[in-house]
């Protein structure tokens, strides 16, 4: 046998790590982020119900997606984990709209043009904006995998 008989390849990963990381749901707090149903979402209500007869308390939430806007809810043992999405947020220039999608470019000048114009009033705003010929800084949020714009405000100058 000789050495390419026993040559392997292996797939290659980026040392991103998980999408998301375990809390107890005791530690959850409103206006924080936790994953329900498989999407990242953010705390608008939680309540603790007292132990009962049968051991934990129990821990009511309600959130809404921070992609989609829908709500969600769920309740779990306080002494249990749940998943906390990590969440990024980055600031870049708006250098044009084409095809529904922002041509984006960070403070390095790298540009980004994968992020989808929103199809709500934001994405109106956004685009009255940049017609009227102002130069406007767009915030994306990162979270597991996915992106959006989410808000955006005059570029400093």
């Amino acid at each position: 046998m000789t050495d390419s008989d026993h040559e392997q390849e292996f797939a290659q990963t980026t040392s991103a790590g998980s999408l998301t990381y375990p809390l107890q749901c005791s530690a959850l707090r409103k206006n924080g982020h936790v994953v329900i149903k498989g999407r990242p979402c953010k705390i608008v209500d939680m309540s603790t119900s007292k132990t009962g007869k049968h051991g934990h308390a129990k821990v009511n939430m309600v959130a809404t997606d921070i992609f989609t806007g829908r709500k969600y809810e769920d309740m779990s043992p306080s002494t249990h984990n749940m998943d906390v999405p990590h969440i990024k947020r980055a600031e870049y220039s708006l250098i044009d709209i084409d095809n529904g999608f922002l041509a984006l470019m960070d403070g390095d000048g790298l540009p980004k043009d994968d992020i989808k114009l929103p199809e709500n009033e934001l994405g109106e705003a956004i685009k009255k904006e940049f017609e009227a010929g102002k130069d406007i800084a767009i915030t994306v949020l990162t979270a597991m995998g996915e992106e959006a714009a989410i808000s955006w405000k005059d570029a400093p100058q």
